[in-house]
């Protein structure tokens, strides 16, 4: 009886130290993975949301100055003779 508790016990030793590798193998092939992606996103030259969103507000504050100066360009124009 005691041969078989210690089969059982290597047993559940093997399997215990199997789960350990493949947990560690797991957490590996996350982390490969991670790094991989991570390269592969910084290799394509993405911008981030705080960028797009400075990019789009002046893109904004441009085409309301534009709007401002073309009403003021009319008025001038149409207050003067044509000068072109």
């Amino acid at each position: 009886m005691q041969t078989r508790n210690k089969v059982m016990d290597d047993i559940s030793q093997l399997m215990t130290n199997a789960m350990g590798v493949a947990q560690g193998a797991r957490k590996e092939a996350e982390t490969a993975m991670s790094s991989m992606i991570d390269r592969w996103l910084a290799d394509r030259d993405f911008v981030t949301r705080e960028e797009f969103d400075a990019v789009r507000a002046m893109a904004q504050k441009a085409r309301e100055e534009n709007e401002a100066l073309k009403v003021r360009l009319d008025a001038l124009e149409a207050g003067s003779p044509d000068r072109r």
